[in-house]
């Protein structure tokens, strides 16, 4: 089947050789351009998924995906909430705990922190504190033991190491005499851990749960129930079902709506790092439309031939459309190509450019995540796609207008 004689009469301009080469540099300019505005486009998308993906992972790794907490008060039947919830197909894993604040101190040094009583081998079935043990072990919190584990951030500005033993003070008073005497209790280090989210490294501590709840006379009630789900992301669909199945008065609350904030504003950054980048392929469109203007100017005597001999106005349109669709098209593949291959291979050429530069982009002793991460999304390469796409499109159609618009009699007026 014979194709149209505009879409080889396009092709043919964007092949051949033409007389003004500066019309062939700035068509090579736009092709670049196109493909280094979708390349970086895809890479910086890649990496804000990285970025997301890591800050979630370590969130989640001392934040349940499903928290049941007490509603007007803490929670007495706590056995009962965890054969409720694992009924429900999408629960993996539930553990009881205690949280409560409190304050540290370590010879002169003070401070407050957020004390959570734990059943080691159930906590370890919905946070990954084991991974991420620094020294020590959890193990190590057995009841009437009265061990603690604290977060690497909060044993540095007490100036504790495993071994040691520091005081824990509960806000509930003791009532005597001389007033209301804070409740006192010295704890032994067992263990540090830091999972890279200096909230958390910071301000909280582990102890057992019989501990705490005795610290703080809760007998054998609890502040609430972790779930960890088998897909994070139904936490909130899972939540919503559990609140109807539940038969005591408690709130429940997923990750989304404890962080919010945080994973809004992430989104938003990316939303905005989008909108920016795609000026760059905004700018190599505008080079086409450059390019077909001094495309059209060239090849005047051309169409009005063209029209001469038959071709209509929007023949000729059709043929700088084309041409233009054809110069984007090679840059958007470009680009594309590039962008998928370096946020694929990410972790293995920032390293190389680390070491031929001699520096470290992301300083392990400034940043917790010390490496660039990348997730490479498809659904995101098909939207720079598209966008790349359409003001390429776009930018054919006035220079292919004003081509439509040429005066045959003028342009072979001098020919």
């Amino acid at each position: 089947m014979a194709l149209p004689y505009e879409l080889l009469i396009g092709l043919r301009y964007t092949r051949a050789k033409r007389r003004n080469h500066f019309i062939s540099f700035i068509s090579l300019i736009s092709m670049l351009g196109v493909a280094l505005g979708v390349a970086a486009l895809i890479v910086v998308l890649s990496v804000m998924n990285g970025f997301q993906k890591e800050l979630r992972g370590r969130i989640l790794a001392v934040v349940s995906h499903v928290q049941v907490l007490g509603g007007a008060s803490d929670l007495a039947d706590w056995p009962r909430i965890v054969r409720q919830t694992a009924d429900h197909p999408e629960v993996k894993a539930a553990a009881p705990f205690v949280q409560a604040q409190g304050m540290l101190s370590y010879n002169q040094n003070v401070r407050g922190t957020m004390v959570r009583g734990v059943l080691p081998d159930l906590e370890d079935k919905v946070a990954d504190f084991r991974p991420h043990m620094k020294s020590g072990s959890l193990d190590a919190l057995t009841p009437d033991s009265f061990g603690i584990v604290l977060g690497s951030e909060l044993a540095r500005a007490l100036g504790v190491f495993t071994g040691d033993r520091v005081t824990l003070i509960a806000p509930q008073g003791v009532v005597t005499p001389a007033g209301v005497v804070p409740r006192l209790k010295t704890f032994n280090v067992v263990g540090i851990f830091e999972v890279g989210m200096f909230e958390y490294d910071n301000g909280l501590a582990l102890v057992a749960m019989a501990d705490a709840q005795k610290l703080y006379r809760m007998e054998d009630r609890v502040s609430g129930v972790r779930l960890k789900l088998k897909d994070l992301f139904q936490a909130p669909r899972v939540a919503h079902e559990l609140g109807s199945r539940l038969d005591v008065d408690a709130y429940l609350s997923d990750w989304t709506r404890s962080h919010a904030n945080f994973f809004r504003a992430v989104q938003i950054e990316k939303n905005m790092m989008f909108i920016i980048l795609s000026l760059i392929v905004a700018v190599a469109a505008f080079n086409i439309v450059s390019t077909l203007v001094m495309a059209v100017t060239d090849k005047q005597s051309d169409i009005a031939i063209l029209r001469t001999l038959g071709a209509s106005p929007g023949s000729i349109m059709a043929v700088f459309m084309v041409q233009g669709a054809l110069i984007g098209t090679i840059g958007l593949g470009l680009g594309v190509a590039g962008g998928v291959a370096l946020a694929l291979n990410i972790d293995v050429v920032v390293p190389f450019i680390e070491r031929m530069l001699g520096t470290q982009f992301l300083s392990k002793d400034i940043y917790y995540i010390s490496q660039l991460p990348s997730d490479l999304q498809w659904n995101d390469v098909t939207g720079v796609t598209l966008i790349a796409f359409v003001l390429a499109l776009l930018a054919t159609v006035y220079p292919s207008w004003r081509a439509s618009r040429v005066n045959p009699a003028e342009a072979l007026r001098y020919e």
